[in-house]
């Protein structure tokens, strides 16, 4: 019994696995399609095990046809049969993790629905037949696939999981093409992650949900365990400190997703010989293998395949890597297959040709027919506008705050303002904005009084001189003046022009009317 729940708790931290694929790719990828990523990591997991249920587990561990698929165990009932139920609930999170390695790989630009049609495609077909080559015999009574059967070993993974997953998601890079702005003729430009803090949770609780990844593979708590669970931590150790070292030598500083990546790269190496190298070989292992995935991730670049969270560079390349180090670093006795390490080496160099031509060959295959019927990838405008609204109308308190911005700049109407979510980064930066345009309105409503003023000073002045009327009751400047800036000052110096001017009509007209008296005095004393 404790065998069972051993595994049982092994299941549990494989699962939680998709947590950390979750937060990682979250993390690395623009806010404004971080929701898509996440549900794209719950959906494939639904899809994953009831197809697993379903066929998946019959075409992996039924009866061989003659080492190439399983014939039996379909829609299994395992409620009578505590061992296998708990055997297939290990392995069918083994096919989730699979699947959800090309979620990173295709992020922020391929439809949920064609992300959907990949995973039924690598859970249903894909994972099981080549999981059906390799570990058909894991399952007592089994008579093995045939390239198990050759001296093939992946003890945990590397490239029945991992490299599967890798493959298939370079696959459909192949077909989808790089992001909006990725690349340009010679150049590469980064796209800085939306949240690296999230990044980093990922990868730890990856961390800890490969305990039960690497440890659960015994299928039994045995005298194996804790040597693999240590092989396991130091193994991420070794990645993690040689990524370190290599992004420090090439830029100065250590980048963030490269020190996540490297230890994930150990932990994908160490996957496939973890019960059968030594503990300082263990370190090795991983810190090879996190060179490799930074390689691997190199070369991406320079081809300019867009790879949003290097999956395939640490999945693929260390995941190759790892089925390699079996029979580089393994001692043969543990490895159990009876051949020479020379031997042993071509077999593996063998079967990670195969994971690399029956997964990405049957992947690019039957999504390039996909492709053709119904695009996989987005629109411009959609990769655009992000994922998060395109594909699930889900908005953020980001989406409100640049969608009002972006309305107020078409529409110049400053009286629009952004909705605040109180206690949120967001609702601050939104309290502040609309704080400004309010003091942008006031001010707007305020030149537009000021040019009001200016035009009713102008017609006015206009109507007097075209009249030659200066009479300062009827220039109603009275309010201009009554301002206390330049524009009231030039109003009051105009009404007092204006009552100059009329004092001066006063005094003139006066005069006149004296000088036509005296004349009329004049004339009449002659």
């Amino acid at each position: 019994m404790i065998d069972i729940l051993w595994m049982l708790l092994c299941s549990g931290l494989v699962f939680l696995m998709q947590a950390g694929f979750m937060c990682l790719e979250s993390g690395m990828t623009r806010s404004k399609n971080s929701i898509n990523v996440a549900v794209k990591n719950l959906a494939d997991f639904g899809v994953s095990v009831s197809l697993f249920w379903a066929f998946g587990y019959a075409l992996m561990f039924g009866a061989s046809a003659g080492g190439w698929f399983g014939t039996s165990g379909w829609f299994p009932s395992l409620n009578d049969d505590p061992k296998l139920a708990v055997f297939f609930l290990f392995q069918a999170m083994f096919c989730g993790t699979a699947t959800t390695i090309v979620s990173g790989a295709t992020a922020e630009r391929l439809r949920f629905f064609g992300y959907l049609a990949i995973a039924a495609l690598v859970s249903g077909v894909i994972y099981p037949l080549f999981g059906h080559w390799v570990w058909n015999d894991i399952l007592p009574g089994n008579s093995g696939g045939w390239l198990g059967n050759l001296g093939f070993i992946d003890f945990a993974g590397s490239t029945v999981v991992h490299a599967v997953g890798a493959w298939s998601g370079l696959a459909a890079i192949a077909i989808i093409g790089p992001r909006k702005g990725r690349f340009s003729p010679g150049n590469s430009h980064r796209i800085q992650g939306a949240n690296m803090p999230f990044s980093v949770l990922g990868a730890l609780l990856l961390w800890f949900g490969w305990i039960g990844f690497n440890g659960g593979s015994t299928l039994a708590l045995n005298n194996q365990v804790p040597g693999i669970v240590v092989n396991t931590v130091l193994a991420g150790v070794g990645g993690m400190m040689m990524a370190a070292v290599l992004s420090g030598a090439q830029h100065r500083t250590i980048h963030v997703e490269e020190l996540i990546n490297g230890s994930l790269a150990g932990l994908v190496a160490i996957t496939a010989c973890c019960n059968a190298v030594t503990t300082p070989l263990a370190g090795i292992v991983g810190a090879t293998g996190a060179a490799i995935a930074l390689l691997v991730s190199r070369l991406l670049v320079r081809r300019q395949i867009d790879d949003a969270v290097d999956a395939f560079a640490v999945h693929g390349g260390a995941g190759m890597w790892g089925a390699l180090c079996v029979a580089l670093f393994g001692q043969l006795d543990l490895i159990g297959t009876g051949l020479s390490r020379g031997t042993q080496v071509l077999i593996q160099l063998f079967g990670v040709g195969v994971v690399a031509v029956w997964t990405f060959g049957v992947a690019w295959g039957i999504l390039t027919v996909i492709n053709r019927v119904s695009p996989l990838r987005i629109s411009p405008e959609e990769e655009e506008m992000g994922l998060n609204i395109s594909e699930h109308r889900a908005k953020t308190e980001t989406y409100d705050l640049f969608e009002v911005m972006d309305r107020q700049a078409s529409t110049n109407d400053l009286s629009l303002r952004v909705p605040v979510e109180p206690f949120t980064e967001i609702g601050h930066i939104a309290v502040r904005y609309n704080q400004v345009m309010d003091a942008f309105e006031r001010r707007q409503r305020a030149s537009a009084e000021d040019l009001e003023h200016i035009y009713y000073v102008t017609a006015a002045l206009a109507a007097a001189i075209e009249n030659n009327s200066f009479q300062a009751d009827n220039l109603g400047l009275e309010e201009v003046a009554d301002r206390s800036d330049e524009l009231g000052a030039l109003a009051r110096v105009i009404l007092n022009l204006v009552e100059i001017v009329q004092k001066r009509d006063r005094e003139l007209a006066a005069l006149k009317g004296d000088c036509t008296t005296l004349s009329s005095q004049r004339s009449t004393e002659i």
